[in-house]
């Protein structure tokens, strides 16, 4: 459905898409190394069983759309990890000590202040019974959510860029999506969508700010 084309100050109406982790999260890598030794496992394991690992892909690719649930994927992937993992919340003790990315999220605070539509563009890990978007506190800076596992398309299918599109109510050519994932990128820049390769929350935000006229400013 289309919205008003002007911003609060007047200016044209963009819309800002954002990915959720690595984005609107830290770089969880270093976390998740923690966790593993904290489990007794080798400091890859996480990383190498969810990308390297043939069932450990599977089932992850199966969680995103939404083919299984969260609990099923905890009881599926820790005896990949290792015989002695405990399954029980699983993602959720993995990604507890991931925190945001704060400047990351008052830049989108300061975008939806300033009249810009803003929305989740997320490959899901799950949502229950640990739900990574209330632990981190950021389900409530959009005005759109398009989750993977609840709409049963995964990035970078490009069907998921047209459909945020859709609810963003924006044409391609005025909105801007970041991603960490650079193989996410090409898709949305296909449809006419500018794209913002988030190697670093510090560079990212710069990039925004310019490219929307806000001022991340965070909280004293």
């Amino acid at each position: 459905m289309p919205h008003s084309t002007d911003s609060a100050d007047g200016r044209e109406q963009l819309g800002l898409i954002l990915d959720f982790a690595g984005v609107l999260t830290v770089n969880p890598l270093a976390v998740h190394r923690a966790w593993c030794a904290s489990e007794g496992l080798a400091p890859e394991a996480w990383r190498a069983t969810l990308n390297d690992h043939p069932e450990g892909r599977r089932l992850y690719a199966a969680l995103e759309v939404g083919e299984i649930g969260q609990a099923e994927w905890n009881e599926g992937t820790a005896p990949l990890l290792g015989a002695h993992v405990d399954p029980v919340n699983l993602m959720g003790r993995a990604w507890a000590g991931v925190p945001a990315a704060r400047r990351m999220v008052a830049l989108a605070r300061a975008a939806r202040a300033a009249g810009h539509r803003i929305a989740l563009l997320s490959n899901s890990f799950g949502l229950d019974p640990f739900n990574p978007y209330e632990h981190v506190g950021i389900w409530d800076l959009f005005d759109v959510h398009v989750v993977s596992e609840l709409v049963g398309i995964a990035k970078p299918d490009p069907a998921i860029y047209r459909l945020t599109l859709d609810r963003i109510g924006l044409p391609a050519d005025r909105c801007v999506f970041v991603d960490d994932h650079g193989l996410n990128l090409p898709p949305a820049a296909e449809l006419g969508i500018t794209t913002v390769h988030a190697t670093g929350e510090d560079e990212a935000v710069a990039e925004l700010e310019a490219l929307l006229g806000v001022s991340a400013v965070l909280a004293a």
